[in-house]
């Protein structure tokens, strides 16, 4: 491989850490290091620090990642090599210092970025602010270890916009900086500036309508199209289609994705006591040791902890077990809600014998 230019590189992100990753690539052929900037179906976006090219990945690569249960991303960082015709493929991927995926109803893994610093987690203060909806996307940076920002858009449009933010401080752990912004105002940039820092990779996750492109035409002057929301209940329209990378004046890169509609975190028990920390905190004054904060008395996180906040960790605590199950565990699983079933059936019919 022909040395890199880390200068040009690091306009797109690259750092020393992802760079010391090179050594740990087995690859004879000669190649460039490039970054995955955007992915339309077998098409690869990529960039080299100077200019953007279409790319392939060689069919070995996918099945690597395959086995793997991942696939590549936007964000990632590869070795492109250049073939007869000026055919460009990817043959190799760098391990990602951090990767960012969900679940689908099914189970598996669906990659959505790699090597992101930052998850700028956008809600508007419309119809679209949902509490219960931005802590699924701050399990979903947790888990990914990706240090979480909720930016709330359209300041501008709500009346109450900081009573909003103060019902939103108060669900989140103060560890999670969360602020109201009107993102078509060119000072929203320098609210963001701290994390817009030189090499650093941003990005937005939210639903369709909540500003995510608006946004980033701010910050990157990227120019991307926007629409608007439907009146009657603000629901967006997914002018953005792809997730691609875009440049900051400052050196910063952010990742614009299309809007979530679903949205299930790749996370485990131990990643949602991070996002619910108080509920962790308050679980150690329980009665009991084992307590599942449900109907147990002398329960410490009832008391204590908002009713619709403790009803979405359930559910999500629930998801994570669901997720983390084999293929045996759902069977003994269903085989044991089959039991309890035909024994409230059976209790019904003496009931009313």
């Amino acid at each position: 491989m022909s040395d890199i230019d880390f200068e040009s590189l690091r306009r797109i992100g690259l750092t020393h850490t992802i760079a010391s990753q090179l050594h740990l690539l087995d690859h004879p052929a000669p190649a460039q290091l490039v970054r995955i900037i955007e992915i339309q179906r077998d098409w690869l976006t990529v960039h080299d620090g100077q200019s953007e090219y279409k790319a392939r990945a060689l069919p070995q690569l996918m099945r690597t990642l395959l086995d793997q249960e991942t696939s590549l991303a936007v964000g990632d960082w590869v070795l492109c090599e250049t073939h007869a015709q000026d055919e460009r493929w990817i043959g190799a991927q760098l391990p990602p210092t951090s990767h960012i995926a969900r679940r689908s109803a099914d189970g598996r893994r669906q990659p959505l970025a790699s090597n992101v610093d930052t998850a700028l987690l956008v809600m508007g203060l419309d119809n679209d602010f949902n509490l219960r909806r931005i802590e699924r996307y701050v399990a979903l940076a947790h888990a990914a270890e990706v240090a979480p920002v909720v930016v709330l858009t359209k300041a501008d449009a709500s009346l109450d916009h900081e009573d909003q933010l103060r019902a939103l401080q108060q669900r989140l752990p103060a560890s999670v900086p969360a602020m109201a912004v009107d993102g078509r105002d060119p000072a929203t940039l320098a609210v963001l500036a701290p994390w817009l820092g030189a090499g650093q990779t941003l990005i937005l996750l939210g639903s369709s309508g909540a500003g995510k492109s608006t946004l980033t035409n701010t910050l990157t002057g990227a120019g991307q199209h926007t629409g608007g929301v439907r009146k009657g209940d603000a629901r967006g329209r997914h002018t953005t289609t792809a997730r691609s990378l875009h440049l900051c004046d400052s050196g910063a890169c952010i990742i614009d994705t299309p809007g979530l509609r679903s949205l299930s975190p790749d996370a485990d028990e131990e990643t949602l006591a991070a996002t619910f920390d108080d509920i962790a905190a308050l679980a150690e004054q329980c009665q009991f040791r084992d307590c599942k904060h449900a109907e147990e008395p002398g329960c410490a996180v009832r008391e204590a902890v908002d009713p619709d906040r403790l009803l979405n960790y359930h559910k999500l605590l629930r998801e994570a077990r669901r997720v983390q199950q084999t293929p045996l565990d759902r069977i003994a699983e269903r085989a044991k809600w089959k039991v309890v079933l035909r024994a409230v059936e059976a209790r019904n019919r003496n009931k009313w014998r």
